[in-house]
């Protein structure tokens, strides 16, 4: 009994024993066995990735900017890492419109509209619980719709980024924007008013506020003043233009791509040879043109600033509205970009060229940094939409009256 009483005194005394700690180096020898021989795989040679592209030996492709016949626009600038080619396309078109219209140069922001068109996307993800489209790109006719609704204002008014960030970057702020709009979503929380709020603060921590008020050469203007009485734009002489057969010609449709998230069925939709003829003739009158499409075929080359369909992919001749419905409706054809087209040139063959201004980056690896030439070709199987003012157009809206 005794025994037995003094070995359950000792399991007692050692259960109770306060246990100790110390510090120690962290060690995991396996885990740096791991990092050392990722980072040797990391370094060792890898084939570069390829491309499959045309060759461009032999082609006649214009040599220069001095060829073309040129409606003024301002020099190219960079989008940086945004999805909002439609806005500096568009905006550098409304840039030369008001040259055209007033003989003014007038620099516009690029981003006052993109932070609006931000605003109202926001709005109709919150009008359609989370149903809308969320992404950084849009459509050309997405400018004018800004506008409209809130005016446009100069570049020296308002940036859309800190002064002293190099190149404009969306990346985190849309990351922002998209995450918070998808977590309202997820929680069911849809009050407008304070979603936007918040989307705001989102907007004006990396693009800054937009002035409700500015001084351009002395005068003070709102964004809608200064649309009305500097510009002399009015957004409703502006129309949108696409070539599908999916939609019955000579009637206003929907164009059916993720970035029409509004869903504007503004479009008149013409036949191929008329889509062909209306940008011919118009940048031949000294109209220039807003224009979009895709931008990711073997004939489109950053190094030679050129963008040509090659023979492999379709001859010339067979290039009609089946051949671009198909590549449309197969997803080859895609809303890839939008460009700004001022200028053209007809060579010794009678094929037109189109002087392209581009924001992309890509127009920045060439001879001609910021510009491409396109072949007619191209643009007829691959360009997909146009902004253009009225003016230009009449014949061809005649014959959607009658």
């Amino acid at each position: 009994m005794i025994k037995k009483i003094g070995i359950l005194l000792l399991i007692v005394t050692g259960a109770n024993a306060q246990d100790k700690g110390k510090f120690e180096s962290y060690s995991n020898p396996f885990y740096g066995t791991i990092v050392s021989e990722s980072n040797k795989y990391e370094k060792e040679e890898k084939e570069a990735s390829k491309s499959f592209k045309m060759n461009f030996d032999g082609k006649q492709i214009p040599k220069g900017l001095a060829e073309f016949t040129i409606v003024e626009a301002e020099n190219p600038i960079s989008q940086g890492n945004t999805g909002t080619c439609w806005c500096f396309s568009t905006t550098s078109f409304y840039e030369s419109e008001i040259l055209r219209i007033t003989g003014k140069t007038i620099n516009l922001s690029e981003l006052y509209p993109v932070y609006f068109e931000y605003i109202e996307k926001a709005k109709g993800y919150i009008n359609t619980r989370g149903k809308t489209y969320l992404a950084e790109g849009s459509e050309t006719n997405a400018v004018q719709r800004m506008m409209e609704w809130y005016g446009i204002v100069p570049a020296e008014a308002y940036e859309g980024k800190p002064s002293n960030q190099p190149y404009y970057n969306h990346e985190k702020m849309f990351g922002e924007f998209e995450a918070y709009l998808k977590n309202c979503k997820r929680i069911n929380f849809w009050d407008e008013a304070a979603i936007i709020s918040n989307i705001k603060s989102i907007l004006n921590h990396y693009m800054g506020a937009p002035p409700t008020s500015f001084k351009y050469n002395g005068k003070s203007y709102t964004a809608k003043s200064f649309l009305k009485n500097a510009t002399k734009l009015e957004p409703n002489n502006y129309v949108d233009f696409m070539s599908l057969m999916q939609k019955p010609y000579w009637s206003r449709e929907e164009y059916k791509v993720p970035d029409n998230w509004w869903r504007s069925d503004a479009y008149y939709n013409v036949p191929l040879d008329e889509f062909m003829f209306v940008i011919k003739n118009a940048i031949k009158n000294g109209y220039s043109i807003s224009i979009g499409g895709d931008v990711s075929e073997s004939g489109y080359s950053s190094s030679y600033d050129v963008a040509m369909i090659p023979s492999y992919d379709i001859p010339s001749e067979f290039i009609d509205e089946n051949a671009r419905q198909f590549r449309f409706s197969n997803g080859t054809t895609t809303d890839d970009h939008a460009i700004h087209l001022i200028g053209y040139k007809i060579d010794e063959t009678g094929d037109w060229w189109f002087l392209i201004k581009d924001s992309g980056s890509g127009a920045r690896n060439g001879n001609f940094p910021g510009y491409y030439f396109y072949h007619e070709d191209f643009v007829k199987l691959k360009m997909m939409t146009f902004t253009i003012h009225k003016d230009a157009v009449k014949a061809t809206l005649d014959k959607f009256n009658k």
